[in-house]
């Protein structure tokens, strides 16, 4: 191999157009890398350039010297791998002999290597690599911290702005496809993440849980059909990408007008949840309840049932378990299946609904009594709710009643009002058990789920439901997954948890691939009991 080197997109390369056939040696590459680290001091010591030209040109020498650096990082472990390792070994139960060294391109975090690592050929044509075991180097052909990171990065933001952002920094950056497929990959393990991550330490003596919905955009089966249905080979040719679009929809035919009451966005609910402790403390001589301590947010596609048996199975691990008699609240908004599922798996909790919910009714009900935007409506609202915080919530129901039997049932208008007005009664008076809120300010419990509407917008609202977006459930499952975990301020556990087991596999001889082409299936209620 020529004695000189250059670094190439592609990897260590010769000067030549062919790849080598061989790495270069550990000399070689020290050579170079001092060689290129002596001109970087030169240029930072001579260079006449403004800094900003000089910092942009010092950022791309320093990502080269970077790849130098892994290149000789691999080499170093490839010559002691060569040293130590056996002509023959055995992994699971077959021999593998020694064979010739095999190329590989790498993309990390500086850029694209290439580098040469022993190949171990076994009896039935099966292949181990000894270096990518030990090193932890997986199928996927890019390191787990440029994978890691550019999933990270995707749970934020969409594929191509995670690409974008990836390109700024580091001059590159995988495929927008590559990017999926990590995070459909990782999104596979975030169940068994969820089931064996520990409790928090340091939890105080009142756990709350907070439950809410928000639907995400999904594809119909028609726009679903159109993705997978097979593609057109000859297309016509357009003058310009603004003509395409033309002749496309042209070629589709006209889309058909939504009915009255159709849903443009098909949306599909995903149930959210939000736990936290508050711990008990003396403040100006009483004792109030502090927090919120270790927050902690799930949220799936899954039937609202799941959500509710992870949240069972959190508490039982924070030491809040049926029969522990500590204090546990349950905070909802008014759903009824969520009412049903807090009964059956939190039946010691104390459920309340979000009184931001029930002033919300009570509004609703005074419109039908005082004209929309009165001052009289804001006047009657607010002695309701003097009533609602003074333990008097039966009592607004029965003075609702006396307004219902008031108004005539013929007449103007009066058929809706009553309608609307029997809708507010029948929501109050189903959910007054759970509207205690002059004992619960007493015992300075919560009252509303401020707390999990924060999280429902920024959780899913910011990710998934923007304009265009069609999702398939499965698929955003695994994204919204992750992002619970990187909102959890777990992401690095996760990924080191996940990166362990791994290698303890790679180290067997298996072949693992994070990235995946389809979702896992959604949870079901079992996987979390």
């Amino acid at each position: 191999m020529p004695a000189k080197l250059r670094l190439l997109p592609g990897g260590l390369t010769s000067n030549g157009e062919d790849l080598p056939k061989q790495g270069p040696s550990v000399e070689q590459i020290e050579k170079e890398l001092y060689a290129q680290f002596a001109a970087v001091v030169a240029q930072a010591r001579t260079s006449g350039a403004l800094f900003a030209v000089f910092e942009k040109e010092l950022w791309a020498q320093m990502l080269g010297l970077g790849r130098l650096l892994v290149v000789l990082f691999l080499a170093s472990r490839e010559q002691r791998q060569q040293a130590q390792g056996p002509q023959r070994m055995m992994l699971d139960g077959r021999w593998y002999s020694r064979n010739q060294a095999q190329p590989r391109n790498l993309n990390t975090l500086f850029g694209v290597v290439r580098y040469f690592r022993t190949y171990m050929r076994g009896e039935s044509g099966q292949g181990h690599y000894p270096l990518d075991a030990e090193l932890g180097l997986l199928q996927d052909r890019l390191s787990i911290g440029l994978l890691s990171l550019g999933a990270r990065l995707a749970t934020m933001m969409s594929f191509a702005k995670a690409q974008g952002l990836l390109r700024w920094f580091l001059g590159q950056a995988p495929s927008t496809e590559v990017l999926e497929q990590s995070v459909l990959g990782l999104g596979r393990r975030t169940s068994a993440w969820f089931e064996q991550a520990p409790a928090p330490q340091g939890d105080g003596e009142v756990l709350i849980i907070q439950v809410d919905s928000k639907g995400a955009p999904t594809a119909t089966e028609q726009e679903l059909a159109r993705r997978r249905g097979p593609r057109t080979r000859k297309r016509a040719k357009a003058a310009s990408p603004r003509h395409r679009g033309r002749l496309d929809r042209r070629r589709r035919g006209k889309k058909p007008r939504r009915k009255k009451g159709d849903k443009s966005k098909n949306a599909r609910l995903a149930t959210v949840v939000v736990l936290y402790t508050l711990h008990r403390e003396k403040h100006q001589g009483r004792w109030v309840l502090c927090g919120p301590l270790n927050q902690w947010t799930y949220a799936s596609f899954a039937p609202k049932r799941h959500a509710f048996a992870v949240a069972r199975r959190e508490a039982d691990k924070r030491g809040f378990s049926r029969g522990s008699g500590r204090v546990v609240q349950v905070l909802t908004d008014g759903d009824e299946d969520l009412a049903c599922y807090t009964r059956e798996l939190f039946p010691e909790a104390i459920h309340t609904i979000d009184v931001m919910h029930v002033i919300e009714s009570l509004y609703k009900a005074g419109e039908c009594l005082y004209a929309e935007g009165s001052p009289e409506l804001s006047c009657w609202v607010e002695e309701q709710k003097a009533r609602l915080y003074g333990g008097q919530e039966a009592q607004i129901v029965a003075q609702l009643r006396r307004h219902l039997r008031a108004i005539p049932q013929t007449g103007p208008g009066n058929k809706g009002r009553r309608s609307r007005l029997n809708q507010a009664i029948t929501y109050l008076d189903k959910r007054l058990p759970q509207m205690n809120y002059q004992e619960l300010l007493k015992r300075d419990l919560e009252i509303a789920t401020g707390i999990v509407e924060g999280t429902v917008k920024n959780l899913i609202g910011a990710r998934f439901d923007f304009g265009g977006s069609r999702w398939i459930r499965e698929r955003a499952e695994a994204l919204l997954q992750l992002r619970c975990i990187e909102r959890n301020g777990h992401w690095d556990s996760f990924i080191q948890w996940g990166h362990d087991q791994d290698v303890e596999a790679l180290r067997r001889g298996a072949r693992i691939r994070v990235q995946q082409t389809t979702p896992g299936p959604l949870p079901t209620v079992e996987a979390a009991a």
